[in-house]
């Protein structure tokens, strides 16, 4: 029997209908989830075979970007035309852009694969925010919220096995094995396609307004230069003409887009109007700066596991495991306070103070640090992030008019990933800009160990050229210097080399990460002190839909 033709009168759904059009949106956002945690466990081994590990950021950027930039369109065509059709475009695209990520053959080329998928990635997460404000009041929300802990429960967990297995096979049925990373989205995706088919039915009423095209051309205009110089400022120097030119363009598209959303007002993709509500401005704001220390704290971790402690693609992934007990556990915890009391002020605000400690004790973490103590770091992380990622988005929701909730959901997932994008970009351009001085300057100090000497003395040792090559690079500098800055674009170089001779490699990569760690915890702490100007919020005991409805029958 249709869900649509058991849905009660008033607008509302039964908690069995809500169950089963759950099912179709865990799978499709359990499919964006997936490639989140098989592509970051297995990116090291992508760019290592790829010869290009320094430019990795250039996959994880032009991903965010096409995802950031698509995500508020979806939200406002959700409102004007239905989400169903919507998503299930969304799924397709992400599905084309992993059949296209398997002919990648260059670092450069894979980026421009994955901004493919970033369109559909846009609409998965975003989109099914948005039918869950449709069918579940902010409240009661709260109830479902394990389910989809769950599902990001078992993504972490399948993830790092699946993607460290394909990872660690040369081929797999005649193709390399990391490229299944991305062909094992297709039968996924499929599944996702089918069952949204039979299982999404909702109530749509079609809102006219007309689409913001001016505004997404202006939001592309102000967002690739700026996120393109945060990657490349490095190397091509911060005030160099490239640079300054892209800061010029990204700052008049920035100027363009907010001109553009002043003039159309109601049909703008992102109503300037929400930044006077100040629930919303806060949550908004707190939204970008816990998606950058988010995004670009946790997209370190895999690397630190696999660089600094030889843990395989596969140990990295459970390695993870704390911060996503942390994770699950701090927001169904807070989901079933909330939905008992109704109050959710303080949630996010302690969740953003953890966060930083959590982040400042990773800062703390070096290339001899037990990893119990690391865990434990990344534990106190997960429980600062499970408080505040669900309640933001909750806050918004019930801050602007329930006939504006795909706009409210977008724009949570719009500036989270503005924040990561920037996170990313900029975090990794630190990491990779100091990482090569970080090891010149280990390897002097461990030249004058006893251990290093008696490495370098013994002819077993210097029988490898890895090692002689690292010891070529110290003594003459001029001709045996290019391993420092090949070890950055292929870090498995550290794995061939002696333990000795490799210990420093590993402590120039460790402090390069925990100055990252340091700079992601200030960042995390701004979030809080913008949190504490967070007004009461009253969440709202109706639907969207239903909400709707009543306002359009007023």
């Amino acid at each position: 029997m249709s869900t649509r033709a058991d849905a009660p009168e008033t607008g509302g759904y039964t908690h069995a209908q809500v169950l089963t059009i759950l099912s179709g949106l865990m799978l499709g956002m359990f499919l964006g989830a997936l490639d989140q945690t098989i592509v970051s466990t297995a990116i090291r081994t992508i760019a290592d075979d790829l010869h290009g590990l320094s430019v990795q950021a250039w996959v994880t950027t032009a991903y965010l970007i096409t995802s950031t930039i698509a995500t508020p369109i979806y939200g406002k065509l959700g409102d004007l035309y239905g989400r169903k059709k919507l998503f299930m475009f969304a799924i397709t695209i992400f599905i084309l852009g992993s059949v296209l990520c398997t002919f990648a053959t260059s670092m450069y080329m894979l980026a421009a694969f994955r901004a493919v998928q970033g369109i559909g990635a846009g609409g998965l997460f975003s989109l099914v925010l948005a039918i869950i404000g449709d069918i579940v009041s902010p409240r009661e929300r709260a109830r479902y919220t394990g389910y989809f802990m769950a599902m990001f429960g078992t993504s972490s967990v399948l993830g790092p096995v699946i993607g460290g297995f394909f990872a660690g096979q040369s081929t797999l049925l005649g193709v390399a094995g990391w490229r299944w990373v991305f062909l094992v989205n297709v039968p996924i995706g499929i599944a996702a396609l089918i069952v949204v088919a039979r299982t999404l039915h909702l109530h749509h009423h079609r809102h006219e307004v007309r689409i913001d095209w001016w505004g997404a051309v202006w939001l592309v205009v102000a967002l690739v230069p700026l996120l393109t110089v945060a990657e490349q400022g490095r190397d091509w120097g911060w005030s160099s003409p490239r640079s300054l030119t892209a800061f010029a363009v990204g700052a008049a598209g920035v100027v363009a887009f907010v001109a553009t959303e002043a003039r159309m007002r109601d049909a703008a993709l992102i109503p300037l109007r929400i930044f006077r509500i100040r629930a919303a401005a806060v949550a908004i704001g707190a939204s970008v700066i816990v998606g950058m220390a988010m995004f670009g704290g946790i997209m370190l971790l895999p690397l630190y596991m696999q660089i600094v402690h030889d843990a395989s693609p596969t140990e990295s992934g459970f390695l993870m495991l704390p911060m996503v007990v942390g994770m699950m556990s701090a927001s169904i915890g807070s989901g079933q306070v909330i939905a008992r009391t109704g109050h959710i002020r303080l949630f996010p605000i302690v969740g953003s103070l953890v966060v930083t400690i959590g982040l400042l004790l990773l800062s703390f973490t070096g290339a001899d640090t037990p990893l119990l103590l690391v865990m434990g770091a990344m534990f106190v992380l997960g429980l600062g992030l499970g408080n505040c990622m669900q309640p933001l988005l909750l806050i918004l929701q019930s801050a602007v008019p329930p006939r504006e909730i795909g706009v409210a959901s977008s724009s949570s997932t719009f500036f989270r990933q503005i924040g990561g994008t920037l996170g990313v970009a900029i975090f990794l351009s630190i990491l990779f800009g100091s990482v090569g001085g970080n090891i010149a300057d280990a390897v002097r100090a461990d030249s004058h160990t006893p251990a290093w000497s008696a490495a370098v003395h013994d002819p077993q040792v210097m029988a490898n050229p890895v090692n002689r090559a690292v010891v070529g690079s110290l003594q003459h500098p001029g001709t045996g210097g290019g391993v420092l800055a090949r070890v950055q674009d292929d870090s498995s170089i550290i794995g061939r080399m002696d333990a000795t001779l490799a210990h420093p490699f590993k402590v120039g990569f460790a402090d390069s990460m925990s100055t990252v760690f340091g700079i992601a915890s200030a960042a995390a702490f701004v979030a809080f002190l913008i949190l504490l100007l967070m007004p009461a919020v009253e969440l709202r005991a109706t639907s969207a839909s239903v909400a709707a409805r009543s306002e359009a029958v007023d």
